[in-house]
């Protein structure tokens, strides 16, 4: 790799396929077309763009068909995560953190710096950090991380096998005439074009026990403990949504018809979280068979509220 990470990040590479381009301008323009021309131009010049054997790239540098260009991602107009990522566990093989809400797990899209990942690379200085599962963006609660690359596959096996307890918690509306505990079952795929799921007719694919905590106001809205059998992604939400009882503040997955292409997400409100938290996690070590439980020390903002008013 010709460039190191830097400042928590890892550089970012792009295949030069055979095409119709003259210069490496031309087709780093098309190739990224939500940045305009002269923005590319722009790291072009300022040798932000490296060849295979790390030598900078310039605007009319020809273009040749086959190689590589390294180079650290830019996303320009970022919103800060205004929240903290706290580290509830840290040994030679994990890491194990507390994730705020709104916070993706990985860059992706328009979302680099303000990361899970970024961020606990600098904070810790381990390059080395990877995920070994994820959690949804609006997601807050634990998420662990392999400090090792030697033992991540050990870890992630766990998940692919199904040898890990997951124990999450909601808040909803829950509907008068529903009994729990209840196990829910159905087929879930995802939309088209789309980053939502939905469920479909046929064999199910996705299984959640749902648990009732108790009811925090006079009006049905309530606590309830979330067991995923499956590990789907959006499952909890689908659910949730699919037994008419949407978790509180989900733009994703409200009482309307999701599947509306004209359907699109409102901009963060830092102030109305999605009422999801991944509560705890637990697992045998399958380095050294020790049994690990780790437990998330937020609580959900309108368990706290009720809790005030007690």
């Amino acid at each position: 790799m010709p460039l190191p990470e830097r400042d928590g990040i890892p550089p970012s590479r792009v295949y030069l396929p055979e095409g119709p381009w003259e210069a490496l301008l031309d087709f780093l323009a098309e190739r990224f077309p939500r940045f305009p021309r002269e923005f590319m131009r722009s790291r072009l010049e300022a040798g932000d763009i490296v060849d295979a054997n790390g030598v900078a790239q310039r605007p009319d540098t020809p273009y040749r068909a086959g190689g590589w260009l390294w180079y650290y991602r830019e996303v320009p107009d970022e919103t800060p995560v205004p929240f903290e990522l706290t580290v509830l566990h840290q040994d030679e093989r994990l890491v194990v953190v507390d994730k705020p809400h709104f916070m993706a797990t990985t860059p992706s899209g328009r979302y680099l710096r303000h990361t899970a990942l970024v961020r606990l690379r600098k904070q810790l200085g381990i390059t080395t950090l990877s995920p070994i599962h994820r959690l949804d963006r609006e997601t807050a609660g634990v998420l662990v991380f392999c400090v090792d690359p030697v033992y991540r596959g050990h870890y992630q096996a766990l998940f692919q096998a199904r040898e890990v307890g997951k124990e999450y918690e909601a808040v909803a509306v829950a509907p008068a005439d529903m009994n729990f505990p209840l196990l829910y079952r159905s087929r879930m795929e995802e939309i088209p074009g789309r980053f939502l799921m939905h469920e479909v007719a046929g064999e199910p694919n996705s299984e959640t026990r749902i648990e009732l905590l108790g009811q925090l106001d006079a009006d049905g809205v309530s606590q309830f403990r979330l067991l995923p059998v499956t590990g789907r992604k959006h499952q909890l939400r689908v659910h949730m949504n699919a037994l008419g009882m949407p978790i509180l503040n989900d733009s994703f997955y409200p009482p309307a018809p999701y599947e509306d292409a004209t359907h699109t997400r409102a901009e963060d409100d830092f102030t109305q979280p999605l009422q999801l938290l991944a509560r705890a996690i637990e697992f045998r070590d399958p380095v050294d068979g020790t049994l690990r439980r780790f437990e998330s020390r937020r609580e959900l903002l309108c368990v706290e509220k009720a809790g005030s008013i007690a």
